[in-house]
């Protein structure tokens, strides 16, 4: 896999990631439905945001960590 389509990849997990985390902020927040399903709403709406900071925040570390890396190169060559 490619530099740059490791990169796509990373960045659509983030983008994922920070959907389910307002998904989850939303259901837990505005949703009648969730609220009218007790602990599993809660347990549901949870899940949603874990999954979300699960996708989004490693995957920043790791893209943060190519693009560092993809300029001590550069920088090295000039």
């Amino acid at each position: 896999m490619t530099d740059e389509k490791l990169m796509v990849c990373l960045k659509v997990c983030i983008f994922t990631g920070i959907c389910l985390i307002l998904l989850g902020v939303y259901l837990h927040n505005f949703s009648d439905v969730i609220e009218a399903m007790a602990v599993n709403g809660i347990i549901i709406s949870a899940m949603c945001v874990a999954f979300g900071m699960i996708l989004s925040l490693p995957t920043k570390m790791y893209l943060t960590f190519l693009l560092v890396m993809r300029e001590a190169e550069a920088s090295r060559r000039l």
